[in-house]
């Protein structure tokens, strides 16, 4: 599941991962939040690209999320 933006890919394994980095993508303060899913950090999100990770960038990045999810509904 990918899609490309101006800034790089967007690309997630599955719809799980899709909807971690688009909770982590939307959170508008990240500090003190814990990026935890079933007891394990999640060390998927600090991997994340820069261009991702940038506020600047949050609405072109759920866009592509948005996008994703849209093309998984018509399949």
């Amino acid at each position: 599941m990918q899609t490309e933006t101006r800034h790089g890919w967007v690309w997630a394994y599955d719809l799980e991962h899709l909807d971690l980095i688009k909770r982590f993508v939307q959170a508008m303060l990240r500090e003190g939040i814990p990026w935890h899913d079933h007891g394990r950090k999640m060390p998927v999100v600090a991997r994340l690209p820069a261009c991702m990770q940038q506020a600047k960038n949050r609405d072109e990045v759920l866009r592509a999320i948005a996008r994703i999810h849209a093309s998984l509904l018509r399949t």
